[in-house]
């Protein structure tokens, strides 16, 4: 038998025989196609008989069917064989190892054994065919007797094998056609008459057949999961190309990011050392010229004592006017020495760089961590704590453009308020001209997580396409009453969850701060009220086609809502 490359390939284009592709496919009525060799081998087991059957169906054909190529499902073949030797597919490993485990189990099954001829006395011919009758095994040459003499047509002939003597019961010496379904065991007509008699017994054949319905199921359950794993390697080996690129890239970038980090502060180490060096040298050069002004200091000291002592008068009247007043003398009161002088301010400065470093590592390093911990091929389950959510946090903030007029945004676009009235605001196309709502700057998609802090009488919280319609006061665009939003609204007196203009009821306590969850390709969105745990409010399945932007929308003036900073 050739081996079970069918692993490699749609089902749909193996033989059910020799599990290997199509080789000559041939369709016979009902349906089932086959190898042509396989096909015939297999009805030539019937013999002369003109009715021959299907090996999966068992469907009967009278007379024998005349077997023609399929010129269509040969090309079909013939192109997925060319495909596969173009492009290695992605589950060759797990193919190569699936024919190793169907070739041992080939061996087990003794199908590849070469059986001989038991009539052959010189040299040894392979058997093509085995008599159940006469439990023996011929070659083309020996079997013509079965086909020729009217006694021996009546002998069942099968595919050679090689222990035929297993197929006949030891205590009686007749063939084993019966099957015991109470004992599990093939016996023969003489056992059934006795110990197995009143058991559960049908014909070997019956039992073999409703087996192989049953092999042939579990065959395809197997044939599915097999096509689910090559579906999922194929996933996973995209996605393990996909995150190779990504990782390469971003280690490129943090490595220029962190090189770029630790040059500029070599080079502030640097000004730093070379402005402590400066003063040095400043401090050496003033130094050095005290000591050669005192110097000077004391040769016109020197002379002035020589002059003094001097008896010409002629020699003491013409040095006298150039040595009465020094000119190169520096005026000690220009020079005020601190006898505390040090680089106290200097350090304390340094110390107070690496505390605020360290206080922005302190803050930006678990952000880095955790974005770097969520890119994960397999998902992690769904968070059920706080600080697993917070894995996902993901930071915006409100886009001014679609705020309402009435509607006042903080500084840093984290706080929007209610207004006490009307302000005259320029239009955008963007902006919500009736309800009054507002968007994030953001689309989100894979997993994220946020939570905002609510104030006033009521307060929506929705998720949105961008594509919502801003403009008028229909449902298509207020938040919850169309298809492309989903809004959570929070007041004191409860919860209720709308979308597509369908309200859900939703008890519970008043809650004034809600952590929102988003897993983007899974299709959830759930809302939590959060306090010192963390309590389901609403779930809902969805299939989202685009990036979510997070939107509020209030009900009376004074509402407001603050995006929590999470850390």
């Amino acid at each position: 038998m050739a081996q079970p490359h069918g692993v490699l390939h749609n089902g749909e284009f193996c033989c059910p025989i020799c599990l290997d592709l199509l080789k000559d496919p041939v369709a016979i009525p009902c349906g089932h196609s086959y190898c042509m060799g396989c096909i015939r081998g297999y009805w030539a087991s019937y013999g002369d008989l003109e009715t021959v059957s299907c090996p999966q169906c068992r469907q009967s054909f009278l007379p024998r069917p005349i077997l023609k190529r399929n010129t269509l499902l040969a090309e079909m073949v013939d192109k997925l064989k060319k495909t596969h030797l173009q492009v290695a597919s992605p589950s060759t490993a797990f193919a190569v190892n699936s024919v190793a485990v169907a070739a041992t189990a080939t061996l087990s099954l003794g199908e590849t054994e070469e059986v001989l001829c038991d009539l052959c006395t010189r040299s040894k011919r392979t058997a093509v065919k085995s008599c159940l009758a006469c439990l023996a095994s011929y070659c083309k040459l020996h079997l013509q007797a079965h086909y020729e003499s009217p006694a021996l047509k009546k002998h069942k002939l099968v595919e050679a094998a090689a222990q035929l003597q297993e197929k006949i019961c030891p205590q009686h010496d007749k063939l084993l056609e019966i099957y015991c379904r109470s004992d599990q065991k093939c016996v023969c007509v003489l056992c059934v008459m006795e110990e197995h008699k009143g058991h559960d017994t049908v014909s070997a054949a019956a039992e073999s057949t409703k087996k192989q319905k049953e092999l042939g199921l579990a065959r395809r359950k197997f044939k599915l999961s097999i096509h689910a794993r090559e579906k999922e390697l194929l996933e996973l080996r995209q996605a393990v190309d996909t995150l190779r690129e990504s990782a390469q890239g971003a280690m490129e970038t943090s490595d220029k990011i962190f090189t770029e980090l630790i040059s500029s502060i070599g080079r502030r180490h640097c000004e730093v050392r070379e402005l402590i060096k400066a003063q040095e040298r400043a401090a050496a050069a003033l130094l050095v010229q005290l000591e050669t002004d005192l110097a000077e200091l004391r040769k016109q000291d020197a002379q002035l004592e020589l002059l003094l002592h001097t008896d010409d008068h002629i020699h003491f009247l013409q040095c006298c006017q150039s040595l009465s007043a020094p000119a190169s003398a520096m005026d000690p009161a220009s020079i005020c020495t601190d006898p505390l002088l040090d680089f106290g301010k200097m350090t304390s400065a340094v110390f107070a760089l690496r505390k605020r470093l360290e206080d922005v590592l302190k803050v930006e390093w678990p952000k880095i961590t955790r974005a770097a911990s969520t890119v994960k091929i397999v998902q992690s389950p769904e968070p059920k704590i706080r600080p697993e959510f917070l894995y996902y946090s993901c930071p915006f903030k409100l886009d001014p453009k679609t705020a309402h007029k009435d509607l006042s945004l903080s500084q840093d676009n984290g706080v929007v308020t209610v207004r006490g009235r009307e302000h005259s605001c320029a239009d955008h196309p963007e902006r919500f001209d009736y309800w009054c709502q507002v968007l994030a700057s953001e689309g989100l998609s894979g997993r994220c997580y946020w939570e905002a802090e609510w104030s006033g009488m009521g307060v929506n919280m929705a998720v949105a396409y961008r594509d919502m319609n801003r403009k008028g006061e229909g449902g298509d665009s207020h938040f919850g009453r169309n298809d492309r939003s989903w809004s959570l609204f929070c007041s004191r007196k409860g919860f209720s969850f709308w979308h597509n203009n369908v309200v859900t009821k939703i008890t519970g306590p008043c809650s004034f701060k809600i952590g929102i969850y988003l897993d983007h390709r899974a299709g959830n969105l759930s809302f939590y009220s959060v306090s010192d745990t963390m309590t389901l409010l609403h779930r809902v399945k969805a299939t989202f086609t685009q990036a979510l932007y997070p939107g509020y929308e209030f009900a009376c003036y004074g509402a407001s809502v603050k995006l929590c900073q999470m850390e």
